[in-house]
């Protein structure tokens, strides 16, 4: 039996978004659980999976035990990589 590859294809394409989908809600639901926020504002706001990542990332500094300065210049070395997270968060808050 041949193969119907434009059915292959379209199974292929539906696959990759099930699983971006089922991607994004898992990293919105573990944001949301270290968070005040929900799943779905998470979600809103970051809806790039690689925003999420940073914004994981800048949690992480964040929430380390290392001393304030030591924070500061962690966040300010990455800081063309956390100013559009940064803005989104700053913005939700005004």
């Amino acid at each position: 039996m041949p193969i119907d590859w434009d059915m292959f294809d379209s199974d292929i394409d539906r696959a990759i978004i099930e699983s971006a989908e089922a991607t994004d809600d898992k990293l919105a639901s573990k944001i949301s659980s270290i968070t005040r926020m929900t799943d779905e504002e998470v979600k809103e706001l970051f809806p790039d999976p690689a925003d999420t990542k940073k914004l994981v990332e800048l949690m992480k500094i964040v929430k380390s035990s290392e001393d304030r300065n030591t924070k500061i210049n962690s966040i300010v070395t990455k800081a063309d990589e956390f100013g559009g997270i940064v803005l989104t968060l700053l913005d939700k808050l005004a």
